[in-house]
């Protein structure tokens, strides 16, 4: 049974690049992940909603350094008026970058938000944009992350999905947290809202 909120103008897909969905350095189960936010971008491209691909330049050395082919995104992008990329260098796509602008204009009031890892630029993002006074939709099969390493004396391994759940938990009641991609409406934003 559908569970569908309240659409959303906007769809914010984190970190989506190849380092972090394809060969050894892949999030678990990164099969399912591209599923789920390949078929968000598709519904919200389809709905007239704002898509901003949300792009990590690492640091030298690092898988996402910019100009690697790890770097690059794993969904095409269709460069138009309601859809682009923004570049960061911090966990928060918010931070020193036109996201919150680029939102206002486009008279967004409330989006989803997908992609990786889970429990810090995914985490980053939404709580930045619920501090902004957004209306957040998280679907919950839709952000992925790694496995914690046990730390001897902490803890042992901690999964992925347990990690996941963790970083929505960690948003509070604020967001709303949805089981499916499914469950995320899209509409086109409202001339003028902003």
């Amino acid at each position: 049974m559908s569970t569908r909120v309240r659409p959303v103008q906007a769809l914010i897909v984190v970190d989506i690049q190849a380092d972090a969905v394809r060969g050894d350095r892949a999030v678990p189960d990164a099969a399912r992940l591209v599923e789920r936010t390949a078929e968000l971008i598709a519904r919200a491209r389809a709905a007239g909603a704002l898509v901003v691909h949300v792009q990590n330049d690492g640091r030298p050395g690092t898988g996402d350094e910019p100009g690697t082919p790890g770097w690059e995104l794993h969904h095409p992008v269709e460069p138009s008026a309601t859809e682009t990329v923004i570049r960061k260098t911090r966990d928060d796509g918010f931070h020193g970058t036109p996201l919150e602008g680029l939102l206002t204009g486009a008279g967004v009031r409330a989006l989803a938000v997908c992609g990786v890892m889970s429990e810090m630029c995914v985490l980053a993002t939404a709580r930045t944009a619920l501090e902004l006074g957004y209306r957040v939709v998280l679907p919950h099969d839709a952000h992925a992350t790694h496995d914690i390493p046990a730390a001897p004396g902490i803890s042992g391994p901690v999964p992925a999905a347990t990690v996941s759940r963790v970083a929505e938990w960690a948003l509070g009641s604020d967001p709303e947290v949805v089981a499916h991609a499914a469950d995320v409406a899209f509409a086109a934003p409202a001339p003028g809202a902003g």
